[in-house]
């Protein structure tokens, strides 16, 4: 019997070394988990395929989910295909929801973008593939919804190659598309005219196959010598196969079940190395215990293992572990490389925290922002006065679920703001609060989130033991404007030895700090601070050796003054408001569009040359962040409801006229006197 458990044992590690992490990623309502639900059928994991309109669905476990029949938080389930584990990641579809995806998007080993047969190529279509691409995530392209009316399959090819990357090629064709009827009919492997266009896409990357093109080698450009050129461009995210089918039909999909083993690459990374993994995902179980979700990339985590996390000062001990198998979560001693796990334990984890050796993690992995920020906020009020501090830890709980909505906590006037993508994200934080706290809250208005760019160079500096400086430091700061994107550089203008290294420290960290607020209360995202002066008074002591504040500087000193040197520093260098601007694209009927161009003038939004396609015009353009739902909800009565908004964020730019302040929620460095004040009396009273 011994020998049996371990023949089994022995049965699933083998079966671990084929894992493949997929993420079925798409615009809202193309048919992503009823393509997952589809999978899960074919491989025999569930019995019935469930609907996301009925709410049965196995991803979408959130009863806000099965109520609004989308996608809120990504969910893991895994299935066999032959030798071939697949760990399944549904994602959510709507763009509110887009910090979800881009933590999804560090542990893929490949991915299937959902594209539908009706509506086509979407705002956020482009935006994941645009993003895949950049990572060079090898994704295949599944065009659903091939049987409903409406359905054109060319047309939606034409606009992949077009909208999308032109590395796109289809590896079969749909018969009676937009019938129930319709059904996927792949090309055979001596089809000429499939091996023709194939061979001449795939030349585009390949020497070898470009000579054999020009020269007209039969043999290499048959459909038997193209299949390792096809799989290996597909692996290196060169070049994207696209398969037609139905999630509600089953048509099409046996040839994308073969294509996920056949053209996307399994996971890399041994059992045996050191311990590497990233945690992408955090929930609370039901006695309110945090649960990881990590990928690992080398090594193994057993139950009972101490793992270093990343910026923790303490190692976490992991207490239960869990890998996905035939549809569920299974309770396991031990995680290895290639497996996504759920970890129990790991009490202080945050999203985006390493496990183990980041150095092991590769560097397409590791967790980053691949998408535009929140660029709305609002603040979030209680119903009841008596659930204010309900209402902080249950954002807290969230907001460790998705950092991103960035709790801002005001003091002075007892408020929360949290930072959103859009209005149904809004509806869900408030839907949840009620649901699973019990906190019934209300919102202000949704305000846009700015940011502050330094405009030239600036410095100041303040002396210790000199008027008007209160603190026992020396701090001289210069800043000056960097590059877009390129965040806040603090670098050293004085000898690293001329005081503590904590003291180095701590202007550092409270520059940074500092500048979430600028002079108009944004932040200051991409400067370099150097520090031109230093100073301190080092530890005194009186004759009975009982050392003496009042004498003797300590790292609260420098992070007491650097906030007003580096205010006056800004305040010599100006700063700029820039305002979120969305891209924009339209198509309405040609007959309205002569009254459409007042209203877009009326939300500041710039057209550019509208073209004719057919009836119809379509317009691209930008548009301030501000005015796209006033957009969204003017549209309908400027187009008969026939019009169509496609937008998603773009850049920045500068504010025209007066700029937006946003309340402080600091002690305000840029009031010396209340400053100085508010610190030394909580200086005291600590």
């Amino acid at each position: 019997m011994q020998s049996h458990t371990h023949q089994h044992a022995a049965q699933r590690q083998e079966k671990h070394q084929h894992a493949l992490n997929l993420g079925i990623l798409a615009h809202i309502d193309a048919g992503k988990t009823s393509l997952t639900e589809r999978l899960l059928h074919s491989a025999g994991v569930i019995d019935e395929v469930g609907s996301v309109d009925d709410g049965s669905t196995q991803t979408d476990s959130l009863a806000l989910e099965r109520q609004r029949g989308i996608t809120i938080k990504s969910a893991v389930v895994s299935f066999a295909i032959d030798d071939v584990t697949v760990n399944l990641i549904d994602t959510p579809g709507h763009p509110d929801f887009i910090a979800e995806v881009e933590r999804v998007l560090s542990v893929l080993d490949g991915a299937v973008l959902v594209v539908s047969a009706v509506e086509g190529v979407q705002a956020q279509t482009r935006v994941l593939m645009r993003t895949l691409r950049r990572l060079a995530i090898p994704t295949l392209v599944f065009v659903n919804k091939v049987d409903r009316r409406g359905a054109d399959p060319e047309r939606v090819l034409a606009e992949l190659a077009t909208r999308l990357t032109p590395a796109v090629a289809p590896m079969g064709t749909v018969r009676d598309p937009g019938t129930r009827a319709a059904r996927y009919v792949p090309y055979a492997a001596d089809d000429p005219r499939f091996t023709a266009r194939l061979a001449e896409l795939l030349a585009e990357h390949d020497d070898a196959l470009l000579s054999a093109y020009v020269d007209g080698d039969a043999a290499a450009l048959s459909f038997g010598g193209l299949r390792d050129v096809l799989t290996k461009q597909t692996r290196k995210a060169r070049f994207h196969p696209v398969f037609f089918g139905s999630a509600m039909t089953g048509t099409g999909l046996d040839a994308l079940t073969g294509a996920v083993k056949e053209l996307l690459p399994a996971a890399a990374g041994g059992a045996d190395g050191p311990v590497a993994g990233t945690v992408f995902k955090v929930e609370r179980g039901p006695a309110g215990e945090k649960v990881a979700y990590a990928r690992m990339f080398s090594g193994t985590v057993r139950v009972r293992d101490r793992v270093p996390l990343a910026g923790h000062a303490e190692d976490g001990k992991v207490t239960a572990v869990s890998v996905f198998e035939q549809g569920a979560a299974v309770r396991r001693d031990a995680v290895a490389a290639g497996q996504i796990a759920k970890l129990w334990g790991l009490t202080g984890v945050r999203i985006g925290d390493v496990l183990g050796d980041a150095r092991a993690v590769p560097e397409r992995h590791a967790v980053a922002h691949h998408f535009a920020p929140p660029t709305l906020e609002t603040v979030v009020v209680p119903r009841r006065a008596a659930d204010r501090a309900a209402l902080h830890a249950a954002l807290t709980q969230l907001a460790e679920q998705d950092p991103l909505i960035d709790l801002r906590q005001d003091t002075l006037r007892q408020e929360i703001s949290v930072s959103l993508y859009g209005e149904v994200q809004k509806e869900v934080i408030k839907a949840t609060l009620a649901d699973e706290f019990g906190v019934g809250v209300e919102f202000r208005e949704t305000t846009t989130i700015c940011v502050e760019r330094v405009a030239g160079a600036g410095e100041h500096f303040e002396i210790i033991d000199t008027d008007p400086n209160p603190f026992l430091a020396t701090v001289g700061l210069r800043v000056e404007p960097a590059p877009v994107g390129a965040g806040v550089e603090f670098r050293l203008g004085v000898e690293l030895g001329s005081m503590p290294y904590a003291f180095f420290k701590a202007v550092e960290e409270t520059v940074k700090e500092t500048l979430g607020q600028g002079l108009h209360g944004w932040e200051v995202p991409d400067c370099v601070v150097t520090m031109t002066r230093s100073g301190y008074w080092p530890r005194q002591s009186h004759a009975h050796a009982v050392f003496d504040k009042s004498m003797s500087s300590t790292a609260g000193d420098f992070r007491q003054l650097t906030p007003l040197v580096l205010m006056d520093a800004l305040r010599r260098a100006g700063t700029r408001v820039h305002e979120p601007m969305h891209r924009f694209r339209l198509t309405v009927p040609a007959d309205v569009f002569g009254t459409l161009l007042p209203a877009l003038r009326q939300l500041r939004a710039v057209p550019h040359t509208p073209a004719a396609h057919g009836s119809a015009y379509v317009v691209d353009g930008v548009i301030p962040a501000a005015r796209v739902h006033d957009l969204e909800q003017a549209l309908p009565g400027l187009t008969r409801g026939e019009g169509e908004l496609e937008s998603a964020f773009d850049h920045y730019a500068p504010v025209t006229g007066t700029p937006p302040a946003r309340p402080r929620t600091d002690h305000n460095p840029l009031d010396r006197k209340e400053y100085v004040q508010r610190v030394t009396r909580r200086t005291r009273v600590g």
